[in-house]
């Protein structure tokens, strides 16, 4: 072979190298910086915390109530009859016993007097028949009669002068008089409304609490209230609790007493109450969607050495927003509180915010 064929025959399998091993050599180069590039990357998930803190819970009830007066009644009259004098003035304050209204009795002392006449004449002649009795001159029938036909009559005017003292209409307790319905030279009868009277020198707060609450709500725990329009809060009493659930709403009802200083609260106004059943000076609480249901309980995420961490709890009382953690975690931890989703234990992980 001529020298210069070699030659050209050299110089074109060096091309055909050089030309496969290229991209091969790119390749590798390309890899191998892509290789670095992702060993420097942050996989880390990035996740939001808060540090927990002891801090006050209370476990509370919250319900609407109905403001009512401690004694209530609408007066009206036992007997029927035409009223000769109205006493009491709209609004005014009175006490038990103060005479309110009177009802005309001319009838009743007419025949209260015709009573006692017959009572007078019936005592002298049981009288005369005892002293006939006891000689022996009348038998103990006809002695009885005449006692009898007296003890009858003395009844019946016991009768009328009990209904004479309902002529007067008196106060049954202390209160404030509403408003009148009736004047002077009406004629009444015992369906007749004539006013109401109230008492509002303490109220009563009725309220229902849900089925669930029966066996915690007891006499003698505190209630706050507001009333309709305003802010300030008032404090009151549970004195006496329904015996039996309503079948209809499933709720206990409860009454409270509070008292009621200026006569602020008006019976039959709208109260806001709030009945708390047990209160912590030193909680730890984490946010609801921080809790994991697992079977056979609850777990959260906590940070350790930059990872997450599952941890087993036991939940107390529950809020809007918060949930009580009673054991599992302590004051310090920091619980993950976002990508839940997408934690698992030992994933390394980013803290983007710590409350």
């Amino acid at each position: 072979m001529k020298p210069r064929t070699r030659y050209m025959l050299i110089g074109g399998a060096l091309l055909l190298v050089a030309i496969l091993f290229s991209p091969r050599l790119k390749l590798f180069s390309s890899s191998e910086r892509s290789g670095g590039g992702a060993g420097q990357k942050d996989v880390r998930l990035p996740v939001t915390a808060m540090v927990l803190r002891p801090g006050p819970l209370s476990n509370a009830i919250r319900a609407t109530g109905t403001i009512l007066a401690t004694e209530e009644v609408e007066l009206r009259s036992e007997i029927a009859g035409k009223i000769d004098r109205i006493v009491f003035r709209e609004g005014s304050r009175v006490r038990k016993g103060d005479l309110l209204l009177k009802i005309n009795g001319d009838e009743l002392q007419a025949q209260m007097q015709k009573l006692e006449s017959q009572v007078k004449l019936a005592e002298e002649k049981e009288r005369r028949r005892r002293m006939l009795f006891d000689k022996q001159n009348i038998s103990s029938e006809d002695y009885e009669i005449a006692l009898n036909e007296l003890n009858s009559i003395k009844a019946e005017l016991a009768y009328n002068r009990a209904r004479f003292e309902k002529t007067d209409l008196r106060a049954p307790f202390n209160g404030v008089i509403g408003l009148r319905y009736v004047s002077e030279g009406s004629y009444v009868s015992s369906t007749t409304r004539i006013a109401s009277l109230q008492d509002l020198e303490r109220v009563k707060i009725d309220f229902a609490v849900p089925e669930r609450y029966a066996q915690v709500v007891q006499v003698g725990q505190a209630v706050r209230f507001t009333r309709a329009g305003s802010d300030q809060v008032y404090a009151g009493e549970i004195f006496a609790i329904e015996p039996k659930i309503d079948p209809q709403s499933r709720t206990l009802q409860v009454r409270a007493m509070a008292a009621n200083p200026g006569g602020r609260l008006v019976p039959g106004g709208f109260a806001e109450v709030t009945l708390e059943l047990q209160r912590f000076d030193a909680a730890l609480l984490v946010p609801s969607q921080s809790l994991i249901p697992e079977l056979g309980g609850q777990k959260v995420f906590v940070v350790k050495d930059g990872k997450a961490v599952a941890v087993p709890v036991t939940i107390g009382v529950r809020t809007d927003t918060r949930v009580q953690i009673l054991n599992g975690v302590q004051a310090g931890d920091t619980v993950i509180t976002t990508g839940i989703l997408q934690l698992a234990s030992g994933l390394p992980v980013q803290l983007t915010s710590v409350e």
